[in-house]
């Protein structure tokens, strides 16, 4: 048995969500850079110009990538040999996210009730908790601030099982094209296939922590994620929606069993941002 304080968790947790809003992971720089070059579109090679300053700029002053720093959404993977000291482990969690948004002079967007009062919390908390008790003595905190301007576009189908590969890519496809401009395309895309109503769209929004570029590891998807990115890349939306080859950077699937009846699939659509960052304790 392993005791972890409470106190460092809150610790990780801000640093970590500073960390997303002020840069962008290493990997998703060198696919703008790529991008770039690739791009035929003079409008668009011109955006993706101006995403990498921004980006630049960010990174150098410490100032946020985007005017919405997102909704805190915590994937905390917790070993089993863990014994919390000195307080409430959910509650350090949203203390970090507290502590981070309000001394990290980050924008506020966490309303209470959704419908009629709508009333701002003041410091972005509660944040989105998903936990998973797992072997061993670590805490391992994936932490993905997500606008809501990508995941007003995400979508979720309950498919048929005839309904296939075929059903998928269009599904697929047809989501982003619906989507044009409004998630700050490139885009990157999650994908999470079967499970059920409530697991499909976690799945595709775990997807979206795997690094970029890094294929799944059954190639059977790893075919469908590049087939995927191509399908898309050819529906011209491109950089800012002004048109262009480079619509998405890259494409993350992950599957679920499910039910014999069920095909469900999940579509989490993220910005060319893709804001997350992980630590452990």
């Amino acid at each position: 048995m392993r005791s972890v304080a409470v106190s460092a968790v809150t610790d990780l947790v801000e640093k970590l969500l500073l960390e997303a809003n002020y840069g962008i992971p290493r990997n998703v720089a060198l696919a703008l850079e790529r991008g770039r070059v690739e791009e035929t579109s003079t409008l668009g090679k011109a955006v993706l110009e101006d995403i990498l300053e921004n980006h630049r700029i960010a990174a150098e002053e410490r100032v946020p990538v985007c005017q919405d720093c997102g909704l805190a959404v915590l994937f905390c993977d917790v070993g089993q040999d863990v014994h919390f000291e000195g307080g409430s482990f959910e509650d350090a969690l949203h203390e970090g996210v507290r502590r981070a948004y309000t001394e990290g002079f980050l924008r506020k967007s966490v309303v209470t009730d959704p419908l009629f009062r709508r009333k701002n919390t003041g410091d972005n908390t509660p944040a989105v908790v998903h936990l998973r008790l797992v072997p061993g003595e670590e805490v391992h905190i994936s932490v993905a601030p997500k606008g809501m301007g990508s995941e007003n576009m995400s979508a979720l189908l309950m498919m048929k099982p005839a309904d296939g590969v075929e059903g998928v890519v269009e599904f697929v496809v047809e989501t982003v094209r619906k989507a044009g401009p409004n998630p700050c395309p490139p885009v990157v895309i999650g994908v999470g296939i079967g499970g059920n109503f409530e697991t499909a769209p976690l799945a595709a929004k775990r997807a979206l922590l795997r690094p970029l570029g890094m294929p799944h590891p059954d190639e059977e998807y790893a075919v469908l994620e590049r087939r995927l990115l191509v399908a898309v890349n050819a529906l011209g939306i491109g950089p800012g929606g002004y048109g262009g080859r480079i619509t998405c950077l890259g494409v993350a699937a992950e599957w679920l069993p499910t039910h014999i009846a069920g095909l469900p699939v999940a579509v989490n659509l993220c910005c060319h941002a893709l804001r997350h960052a992980d630590g452990i304790l």
